[in-house]
């Protein structure tokens, strides 16, 4: 009985946790993996690869309802001239990164320690996340076009985003807050649009190459419809929130995930040597 508590309490923490990170990562345009992937870990619901796997197939299922909407109603936000080869470029770098993910995680043998590089390099880029927005009117943002150039970006971003099974999030933004000179609303779109394209690379590389960790199904089932329902939910709010609130909402979480990733770093370390 005590098990089969323990087993209904994980899912139902599964569940919400995919879906609050999806309302906030349509809301923001983060892909909600960046929420996903720290609270997870701090939770202990399942190993380091295991929840990488299963962030990243919510953050496809949500990017996919959110970029579906999007082309539906042809609001126009999203810069397909841009965004396009940046996805491309995400997908690529997101076969690249869940490559590295496989090779870091057999050159460490600990599951432990691949959880500790993870949660250091989010706290790093949640912290220079917020350091950008802080400076931001200070820097001189660029306004770029050329595709290959568009290509190269979306491949570093694909990589790291994919390494770490966040699906883009934060560093996606300033990506284009700095060399597209985007606002908010409509940077979060376009951000949307490329994490689809590098998560669909990094799963059906995994498929293909059956590199799939182990996993409790009825987690991925219910992580997926959290996913959808966050994605419907977060475009709802994003419509109705001004540029200021979805600044504040996504400076609020880029604290929390830095605060839970120093957390989850300790923890990993003071775990890998038990």
């Amino acid at each position: 009985m005590c098990c089969e508590e323990e087993f209904a309490t994980s899912v139902v923490l599964f569940l919400i946790v995919s879906f609050l990170a999806s309302v906030a990562g349509a809301v923001c345009g983060i892909g909600g993996g960046i929420i996903m992937k720290p609270a997870l870990d701090l939770l202990r619901l399942a190993d380091a690869a295991a929840i990488s796997f299963l962030s990243s197939c919510t953050v496809l299922a949500m990017s996919f309802y959110s970029v579906l909407r999007t082309a539906m109603d042809k609001d126009g936000s999203v810069d397909y001239k841009i965004s396009t080869p940046l996805a491309i470029g995400g997908a690529l770098g997101g076969v690249a990164g869940n490559y590295i993910f496989s090779l870091g995680k057999n050159l460490l043998g600990n599951n432990n320690l691949v959880g500790a590089v993870q949660s250091v390099l989010l706290a790093l880029i949640s912290a220079g996340v917020m350091l950008y927005r802080f400076k931001a009117d200070a820097i001189t943002t660029k306004n770029v076009k050329h595709a290959l150039a568009c290509l190269v970006i979306g491949l570093s971003l694909g990589v790291v985003s994919s390494f770490l099974g966040i699906g883009g999030g934060p560093l996606n933004l300033v990506v284009f807050f700095f060399f597209f000179s985007m606002r908010t609303k409509t940077a979060a779109k376009n951000s949307l649009y490329v994490i689809l394209f590098s998560q669909a690379a990094n799963m059906l590389t995994a498929l293909l190459t059956g590199r799939l960790p182990a996993f409790e199904p009825l987690a991925l089932v219910l992580m997926i419809a959290g996913g959808l329902l966050g994605g419907f939910a977060g475009r709802l709010l994003n419509r109705r929130m001004s540029e200021q609130r979805v600044e504040k909402l996504f400076m609020g979480l880029m604290v929390l995930i830095l605060l839970i990733s120093v957390y989850n770093t300790y923890t990993f370390i003071a775990m890998s040597h038990v």
